[in-house]
């Protein structure tokens, strides 16, 4: 709000005066005077409509700020499961919610591209070892002058050109989980294991028995839920308070008496449009906890006790995102921004510069000052 009421030039002052029916009507005078946040009301409105004043208190205000959030799993600690190559779901052995270790079966899958890549390293490993002995024989004779050195180049790169495509195929069966040293003609499989590459908590099994499953698609998602965060929402007002380190007690709805210790490691400076920020705790004590991800989290979070100015919280009005306190001056109330700080019992830390112990300000029925300035000043 820029003003309560606002004055062209020439117009002066402006009064609210009480009709015979209670209403306020707006009176002016000659006189050039800006007025822009009073409101002046007869002693029967005042009487009327309920409003008290008082002074602001100086109080020591609680050191703890309760906040709202989520667990959470950083974008490191949750895992795709996929597989280098497609094929045909034969065996799923695992299912959602489910902790599984490092190395566990999750399924098994079955295609003829397996048998076809298991012959193409069995012949490659033939043709390197005929490539080696061609290599030795012409190296033999080359050094006796039997065999000229361009035979000899030869058979090296024959024998180098077979190692390389060896050694590929080896890599491409062990992707797969077929380990190329112990492969031979007589243990040829058509199927491949695919397993857990961490340890964790199965959240998402997108497969099923019969299911063809492409090279691109997500299987399984696994999190680890041994290093879980707690992302909370801090509003504007409470941001002085947060720092990186300080440390916060976390419960659950579930179990408010049993609470966790964790930490402030981040604090993301950006406001959103709720007028809050996002801080990333971790929990510092990792023993056994039932946190899991997306589930609804307190913390209390300790700030600095101190000693500040405080009034009833009705005293204190919110308008288009700024906080406000009403003035007294005999019948005149003038609406004054102020800083809310920490709120506690039912009272409420309000700091300015225009405010003291010895500012009379209006205690009870504030809202009802608030609603008669919006309503002037949409007239």
């Amino acid at each position: 709000m820029n003003t309560i009421y606002r004055t062209a030039a020439g117009i002066a002052l402006v009064f609210l005066t009480a009709c015979g029916n209670g209403e306020v009507k707006t009176t002016t005078v000659g006189e050039e005077k800006e007025n822009d946040s009073l409101i002046s009301l007869s002693a029967e409105q005042i009487e009327n409509a309920g409003i008290k004043t008082g002074y602001p208190q100086e109080r020591e205000l609680s050191s703890t700020i309760q906040l709202y959030g989520t667990v959470t799993v950083p974008p490191n600690n949750t895992t795709e499961i996929t597989f280098p190559l497609g094929g045909y779901v034969r065996e799923v052995a695992v299912m959602p919610g489910m902790k599984v270790n490092k190395g566990d079966r999750l399924v098994v899958l079955e295609d003829m591209q397996y048998i076809q890549l298991q012959q193409d390293y069995l012949i490659a490993k033939e043709k390197y070892t005929l490539a080696e002995k061609a290599y030795q024989r012409y190296k033999e004779l080359n050094r006796t002058k039997a065999s000229s050195d361009k035979l000899l180049e030869q058979a090296s790169a024959e024998r180098e050109t077979q190692r390389i495509n060896t050694a590929s195929l080896a890599r491409k069966l062990e992707l797969i989980g077929i380990d190329p040293n112990q492969l031979s003609a007589s243990n040829i499989r058509q199927t491949a294991l695919v397993k857990a590459v961490v340890s964790g908590m199965v959240t998402q099994v997108n497969v099923h028995s019969g299911q063809y499953v492409a090279s691109s698609e997500a299987l399984f998602e696994i999190i680890d839920t041994e290093n879980i965060t707690l992302t909370f929402k801090v509003f504007e007002k409470d941001i002085p308070y947060l720092g990186e380190g300080q440390e916060i007690a976390v419960y659950s709805n579930n179990d408010p008496n049993r609470k966790y210790m964790a930490k402030v490691i981040y604090l993301n400076r950006k406001i959103d449009d709720d007028r809050a920020v996002e801080i990333i705790c971790r929990l510092t004590d990792q023993e056994e906890h039932d946190l899991i991800p997306g589930l609804f989290v307190n913390a209390d979070l300790a700030v600095k006790s101190a000693l500040g100015l405080v009034l009833p919280e009705d005293s204190v009005v919110r308008w288009k995102g700024n906080d406000y306190v009403f003035l007294a001056r005999e019948n005149t109330f003038e609406m004054l921004p102020v800083k809310a700080g920490i709120g506690q019992d039912g009272w409420q830390e309000v700091s300015s510069e225009k405010l003291s112990d010895r500012s009379e300000v209006v205690v009870k029925n504030a809202y009802a000052l608030l609603m008669k300035a919006m309503n002037t000043d949409e007239d």
